[in-house]
């Protein structure tokens, strides 16, 4: 891998600096439509997910589409569009104390995240995979398993 970044190539699955550049925009413009009160993209409802760098410490906010899981907990996929887990599921995993959500036009408000498993992770899956057909779908064109994380108030 040293030769690849060496001669100016990147591993697979790793986007380039125009990808990550318009991802950044994207991500923006997501976060002050949902910081307006405006809470859901494609059908899905989203927030922002606040978390801090795993390597660089720094503050990230990412908007992701949740699914609700009881009266005050939420779920997310981790599915980051590609063979890796996204970025802001290892942050979270770094830092798990300092994870908080923003939900539309709210302040952030702490949670704790926690990992499913086994029957617990299988049973939050069928109920999104139904409600969001196409969650399943990009899962099924993937050779791992998405996480689904449970978002509780602290």
């Amino acid at each position: 891998m040293a030769q690849e970044k060496q001669a100016g190539k990147r591993p697979a699955g790793t986007p380039g600096a125009f990808s990550r550049w318009m991802q950044q925009k994207m991500n923006g413009r997501m976060n002050r439509k949902i910081r307006n009160g405006h809470g859901t993209f494609m059908g899905m409802d989203v927030l922002i997910l606040h978390t801090v760098g795993r390597r660089s410490g720094q503050p990230r906010q990412s908007p992701l589409a949740w699914f609700a899981d009881g009266e005050n907990a939420r779920l997310l996929i981790g599915s980051g569009g590609g063979s890796r887990n996204p970025g802001w599921y290892a942050n979270m995993l770094a830092h798990p104390d300092q994870v908080e959500i923003e939900l539309p036009g709210r302040e952030a408000e702490p949670v704790v995240p926690q990992q499913l498993q086994g029957a617990e992770r299988y049973e939050a899956w069928q109920r999104i995979a139904a409600a969001q057909p196409r969650i399943a779908k990009y899962q099924s064109k993937s050779e791992r398993q998405y996480p689904v994380v449970r978002l509780s108030p602290r």
